[in-house]
């Protein structure tokens, strides 16, 4: 008699077939279909394929690797993700045997299933504004033990400068702190404020190679209480004082004003009021750094709108009220809101290479991660990370630092003729 898991391995085995992948896939029967050699996508139950027949969503995929029902063994996600089929996709589905699933599928859609996602692993779709402490703490107050086991030295939480692509992650976050403080052209006494500082590893740079007095905000008390503990073992707390409040809430005026990798939090319809709110702190001439991941620009605004599956489920399940707008956007905002832009650098392959970094870091010390945080939560922090990797190395999105002054009501803006020193 023909059980309803015999009819799931039918399916599984018929789609694996076809689709002809450039990788093995290994099902819960010990039957392994495609290449005897190289990295293999395991589904260790029939309840992926019944979850993924009735739900077949990004979604579901994300729950079920989380929670290891599908797994890869004999490689890494960037090994399958390096490996490309024969054939265009739409081809091979073509060639799916739908009479044959046809068979099969009813009694796998309506019979019973274990479905649901990992424990606490629900997305978080209530969150409308990533700024939201709320949010904040959901993406980084995970374990500051938890973060240690990838980040750098100094726990930089943002894209590397490398000055070579050998360099190690240690070498790319000190190369990438000393470029922003020479970007923003620091100067001993100045008054300089990190909105979104993290660990504290940008302060602590400024004020201990460049002699500013220098503030930073945060919404994270996790990350904060580190920070405090950094910067007093730098000797450093009466040139860093840090608060945890919203950026809506400081007063100024600052000399030097830098954002890394926080207005991905800021949610679009926050815009006017964040970068009226930073022309308001700064002096006049002052310089604002804004280091912001960006999407292309699509053919209209509306095509731009559309939010695709893999963005969605970064804002479900890693940065719940993230949203990034494209380059242009920037710029118009920084211009009408009285900011003169004086240079854009794209960094995406730095990012991509420091996520690629962070990812292998964190495979490497995988058991600790486990130990820290879970291993649902740590399965998704690996699949983030990789995908991240490679949405930077193949260009879907990209990291911008823009550097601008507060307009002056006419005259020079105070920066040299060239670029030279930055790179020297």
């Amino acid at each position: 008699m023909t059980t309803p898991d015999d009819r799931t391995a039918r399916i599984a085995r018929a789609v694996a077939e076809t689709l002809r992948a450039p990788f093995a896939v290994s099902l819960w029967t010990g039957e392994r279909i495609g290449p005897a050699e190289g990295p293999t996508v395991k589904i260790n139950g029939p309840d992926a394929v019944t979850r993924l027949v009735r739900r077949p969503s990004l979604d579901t995929a994300v729950e079920l690797w989380a929670e290891k029902t599908i797994d890869i063994e004999g490689g890494t996600i960037f090994d399958i993700a390096g490996l490309r089929p024969e054939g265009g996709l739409k081809s091979r589905l073509k060639a799916l045997p739908r009479w044959r699933l046809a068979r099969d599928l009813p009694s796998v859609y309506f019979g019973s299933s274990a479905a649901g996602g990992p424990s606490g692993l629900a997305g978080q779709d209530r969150f409308t504004s990533g700024s939201a402490k709320e949010a904040i703490r959901h993406h980084y107050d995970v374990s500051n033990d938890f973060y240690r086991l990838f980040l750098d030295e100094r726990m930089v939480y943002s894209c590397g400068y490398f000055t070579g692509w050998d360099n190690g992650i240690d070498q790319a976050q000190f190369d990438k702190l000393e470029l922003i403080c020479r970007k923003l052209r620091l100067k001993p006494g100045e008054r300089f404020l990190d909105i979104g500082c993290g660990w504290g590893a940008l302060l602590i740079h400024a004020a201990k190679h460049h002699g500013v007095v220098a503030h930073g905000v945060s919404l994270s008390e996790a990350q904060t209480a580190l920070a405090r503990e950094r910067i007093a073992a730098e000797g450093l707390e009466d040139r860093i004082t840090i608060e945890v409040k919203p950026y809506q809430d400081l007063e100024g005026p600052f000399d030097k004003i830098a954002s890394i990798g926080m207005f991905e939090h800021v949610g679009f319809a926050n815009y006017d009021s964040y970068f009226a709110k930073v022309r308001d702190l700064l002096v006049p001439g002052g310089i604002y750094l804004h280091h912001a991941i960006t999407r292309r620009m699509k053919r209209s605004r509306r095509a731009f709108g559309r939010k695709s599956a893999e963005h969605k489920a970064l804002v479900k399940y890693i940065f719940p009220g993230g949203e990034l707008d494209h380059i242009g956007m920037t710029l118009q905002n920084l211009e009408a809101h009285g900011f003169e832009v004086h240079d854009v650098e794209n960094l995406r392959e730095h990012y991509g290479r420091t996520c690629r970094l962070w990812t292998d870091r964190l495979q490497a010390r995988e058991a600790e991660a486990i130990a820290e945080i879970g291993e649902p939560r740590t399965r998704l922090w690996l699949l983030y990370l990789a995908g991240c990797a490679l949405a930077f190395e193949r260009g879907t999105v990209q990291i911008n630092q823009t550097v601008a002054t507060r307009r002056r009501k006419r005259g020079p803006s105070g920066l040299p003729p060239t670029r030279a020193d930055l790179y020297r």
